[in-house]
């Protein structure tokens, strides 16, 4: 079968190649590709920046963001041929750690989990693949254009997820939620926010191209103003900080409402430096009982969550996000990024 490999740390490897056709294990499903979508995390791995072959391996099989179909199923797995399905990204590290041990492998705590596509596992970019049943997710069958979605949404239901627990410290009902960044993350955050009811607003710096529509069809606002006077204005009550630029992230810090919860999801590079009043960040944060919090990757129950999510949203919404479709055997050219893009997919 054909597969997208990278030799992790060497820059301009990634290529497409023939591997073995995979063989279940007891307990697995074999799932025959369907699609795969590109992020952030799989350029830098093509570009040699990090990832992790599998012990005694010198390629890893690139991709986590997958859709597939069920070509064989175990007896009394709950899964049938035909089932359309996501493979859960990360596993417990083995150990395991008291996070790991109670399922809470996107918490863990030592860093000796592993994950397909990025960390000691081969991914689900190839024709076909195989995965444990305690590692998938049922997708519904109106949502097989744009399943692939399910794990970016993984990680914004777990965003909302840690919000709601840190609300939870006292009287919580927030009106407001501005998401920074209308990349992937940031669109799937605002879709939820909508979901739950939320005035939610949406800050990009871009002023066309189809990222101000999408919001706007989500009954969303959207923003391309300065950072500073937009969460000035709405004073949010939550803000989802998707883009990992830091001054985005001070300017946001300063602005919430009272008992204000910032999650940020983007990662910020190292190495820039900005000026910032940290004691005027401290004294909004601790007079006005604000949190600042991270968030990042999901463990099975969040799947589930972003499953549920997709299934309720509007699927020709859903494919909008999807800017462009490439063939396996043209990989490479997903991995192009002129800045245009919401999200490239591979079809298997």
């Amino acid at each position: 079968m054909r597969a997208l490999t990278v030799t992790p740390g060497r820059p301009g490897s990634l290529e497409v190649a023939d591997v073995p056709d995979p063989t279940p294990a007891p307990g697995e499903l074999l799932v025959e590709g369907i699609a795969l979508g590109v992020c952030g995390t799989d350029r830098e791995i093509a570009r040699g920046e990090y990832g992790w072959p599998p012990p005694g391996a010198q390629r890893l099989v690139l991709g986590h963001e997958s859709l597939g179909r069920v070509r064989q199923a175990p007896d009394g797995s709950g899964f049938a041929v035909d089932d359309l399905v996501t493979g859960v990204v990360r596993r417990p590290d083995p150990v395991p750690c008291g996070a790991c041990a109670r399922g809470e492998f996107d918490m863990c705590r030592n860093g000796r989990y592993t994950e397909r596509g990025i960390k000691e596992l081969d991914g689900y970019g190839s024709q076909q693949w195989c995965v444990p049943t305690e590692y998938v997710v049922r997708v519904d069958a109106a949502l097989q254009r744009v399943g692939m979605l399910i794990e970016p949404t993984s990680v914004v239901a777990k965003a909302w997820e840690q919000i709601d627990r840190v609300g939870g410290r006292s009287w919580f009902e927030p009106r407001t939620v501005l998401v920074t960044g209308a990349g992937p993350i940031g669109l799937l955050a605002a879709l939820i926010g909508v979901q739950r009811g939320l005035d939610t607003h949406v800050l990009d710096r871009v002023t066309d191209g189809p990222k101000p529509k999408l919001v706007r069809d989500l009954g969303a606002t959207y923003h391309h103003e300065d950072v500073d006077a937009v969460a000035m204005a709405l004073q949010p009550d939550i803000v989802i900080e998707a883009t990992g630029a830091a001054a985005v992230v001070f300017a946001v810090l300063q602005q919430t409402s009272a008992y204000g919860v910032t999650c940020l999801t983007g990662v910020s590079p190292a190495g820039r430096h900005i000026q910032v009043d940290a004691g005027a960040v401290n004294r909004e944060i601790v007079l006005e009982n604000d949190v600042v919090i991270g968030s990042v990757n999901a463990n099975l129950n969040h799947y589930r969550q972003a499953a549920d999510a997709l299934a309720r949203a509007d699927v020709g919404w859903l494919e909008a996000l999807i800017t462009r479709r490439v063939r396996l055997d043209d990989a490479l050219k997903a991995f192009d990024d002129d800045g245009s893009d919401i999200k490239v997919v591979i079809d298997l």
